[in-house]
């Protein structure tokens, strides 16, 4: 039986364990509170989604709700699911690998998110206090998330 090559480092200096070696050598710079926040935010958001479109079912047939600014709210509603699921999934991708190229572009869709959480706290056609309540709190996360994203690229540029 061979045994395996030992590996080896830029410097040429061979490494006899990867764990023992790492361990020493390198340190970990991925954010615990982004992970963590990063999972509570799609819990959050998931929730979020179903009761806002819940709440425009609900006010299309409670209320006069004309049938263009349905169509404008669901669709900006989808959009803001899709790009939820990237910018979630990039932000992730991001902070484990420690590239600051994928958590860039979740900090740039987390911006986009916001207008859009912005857009049904304030600009929807009917605003419910639960619509607020929760557009409120999906802003919060994701402002905190966004202090912690530029945190975390800051450690990972230097």
């Amino acid at each position: 039986m061979t045994e395996p090559a030992p590996l080896t480092w830029a410097a040429g200096r061979v490494c006899p364990s990867l764990p023992a070696c790492r361990s020493l050598t390198t340190r970990q710079l991925s954010s615990v509170p982004l992970q963590v926040l990063s999972h509570l935010s799609g819990l959050y958001y998931t929730l979020y989604f179903l009761a806002t479109l819940l709440m425009i079912i609900y006010k299309s047939q409670v209320f006069s709700y004309p049938w263009h600014r349905l169509v404008c709210d669901l669709t900006l509603l989808l959009l803001m699911g899709v790009l939820e699921a990237v910018r979630l999934c990039l932000g992730t991708q991001g902070n484990l690998t420690e590239a600051e190229g994928p958590l860039a572009a979740s900090l740039a869709l987390t911006v986009g998110s916001g207008l859009l959480s912005i857009h049904f706290l304030l600009w929807q056609t009917l605003v419910l206090w639960a619509d607020a309540i929760l557009s409120a709190g999906l802003l919060v996360l994701h402002g905190l998330e966004a202090a912690l994203q530029v945190v975390a690229i800051a450690a990972f540029v230097r």
